[in-house]
Parts: structure tokens; sequence; C-alpha cells
């Protein structure tokens, strides 16, 4: 299949719905964060995704089945492992979390990030 140039997405000027939601409450340590979402694409076969994530401070569970490429475009986000490690993350860190990594997510300042997502089936 043979792709044109309005195949291509711009995010600057994407038009895709936002989803708001809350954090389940089962996974939130802290805070009550509303987050929102805003997938520019998805592929055909449903395993690839792109778009625009971001998240009020508060802190929960993550439990990773997919890939995921981050990029911070605003805000500051700690990730811990489920040892107590932690690395801090800010404006213009790119960063990829593998399937199958646990932990927990905390916003620290209001974070807004760019997400690329392979989920493999």
């Amino acid at each position: 299949m043979t792709m044109s140039i309005t195949s291509i997405i711009r995010f600057a000027s994407a038009q895709s719905p936002v989803g708001s939601y809350q954090v389940a409450p089962e996974k939130r340590i802290s805070g009550n964060p509303t987050q929102q979402l805003q997938n520019h694409y998805s592929s055909p076969c449903n395993q690839f995704h792109s778009g625009i994530w971001q998240s009020e401070s508060g802190a929960w569970k993550i439990n990773y089945t997919e890939y995921e490429y981050c990029e911070i475009l605003e805000g500051t986000s700690i990730i811990t492992d489920l040892e107590g490690q932690s690395q801090t993350f800010t404006v213009g860190d790119r960063f990829i979390i593998p399937a199958g990594f646990q932990g927990v997510w905390q916003v620290v300042e209001p974070c807004r990030k760019v997400y690329v997502i392979f989920e493999q089936k």
C-alpha cells in the first residue's frame, strides 16, 4: 500500500479529540491527577499509537505491557522502579520505558509529553 503526503500527521495541526480521565483508584498513591490524552495516530493493527499526554501532579503505580518512547515537553516527573531506584525527567528529556517495567510514576510539576507506544501482540 502506497501512502501520499496527506498521510503524514503533523502534531501541531492535528485535530484529534482530547480525552480526560482520572487515575484508577487502585493505582493512585497520591493526589487525584486529571490526565488528558490526545491520540494523533493508531496503526491499522492497533499495536502502534502516538500523541500527546498530560497530567496534573500526583503519583500512581505503573505496569507496562507496551514499549513507550517519551519526550517531555513541559513539567517534571520522577519514575521509580520496584527496587526504589528513580530517575527524574524534565523538559527536553527523551527516553524509552520497556515492556515489563513496573513501579511508580510521580508528576512533580504538571507534565506534558509526546508518547509513541508499541504493544506487541
